[in-house]
């Protein structure tokens, strides 16, 4: 899932300062599953900015309200009513869900309370670890499931660099080399052979914008999102 991490209080604070009455969305999603965004930190947002400002005597209404996902227009509708009469919203989604919340009440300045880190796993209860950038060119199948992108320091598709530091790479002594895991996990399993495979660079243009359309909905949507304009590269 998508990790995020809410950003600094008086980060957030400066950011609202200058309006009345501000809706805190909060996202019903991954960054409620993080901890970051959820219904409960929604509140606690909420209850902190409505205490600063008024020991600042400052008069600035603060509300909240969670929505299941903010990364689906279907979903902001119920804000339609909701949000008229605020002059700013909070967004507390993930940068998909705050930028689709911005299209969805255009003349409304929309802030970002939480920073999106990574796409990850849970280590502990409160405690994440980076798996994935999203790269859209998964090489896990020939890496015994390893990802060198988000493992390897220098995230070289076709590694090791050379620089090994033992079993630990040269960039710090504490970081296991992804290279040497990968090697370990592939002779393990039998398939030491991918190691010698080359893959092909990483396409940029795929850094770009992009939208993809699920296997089995082509038909439904790719027509019609062409002729809108609406799909600036599909995977």
């Amino acid at each position: 899932m998508v990790k995020g991490k809410r950003k600094p209080f008086n980060e957030i604070k400066d950011m609202v300062k200058n309006h009345k009455k501000v809706l805190i969305v909060g996202c019903g999603g991954c960054v409620s599953v993080c901890y970051a965004g959820g219904l409960k930190e929604v509140g606690i947002l909420c209850d902190q900015l409505n205490a600063s400002f008024h020991q600042d005597d400052v008069q600035i209404d603060f509300d909240g309200y969670t929505v299941e996902r903010q990364c689906n227009q279907d979903l902001l509708v119920e804000l339609d009513n909701i949000v008229p009469g605020c002059d700013a919203l909070l967004s507390m989604a993930c940068g998909a869900g705050c930028q689709y919340l911005a299209e969805r009440f255009p003349a409304i300045p929309v802030y970002p309370a939480i920073n999106t880190m990574f796409i990850g796993v849970d280590k502990e209860i409160g405690i994440f670890e980076e798996r994935c950038r999203a790269c859209g060119d998964c090489v896990l199948g020939l890496t015994g499931g390893i990802c060198p992108v988000t493992r390897c320091a220098k995230s070289l598709f076709n590694g090791p660099c050379g620089g090994t530091n033992g079993k630990n790479c040269e960039v710090s002594k504490d970081i296991p080399c992804a290279w040497l895991d990968i090697y370990e996990r592939l002779k393990a399993i039998g398939q030491l052979d991918n190691i010698k495979k080359i893959k092909e660079p990483m396409q940029w243009k795929n850094t770009t914008r992009g939208t993809f359309i699920q296997e089995g909905y082509e038909d439904r949507y790719l027509e019609k999102e062409k002729g809108a304009g609406l799909l600036s590269r599909i995977h």
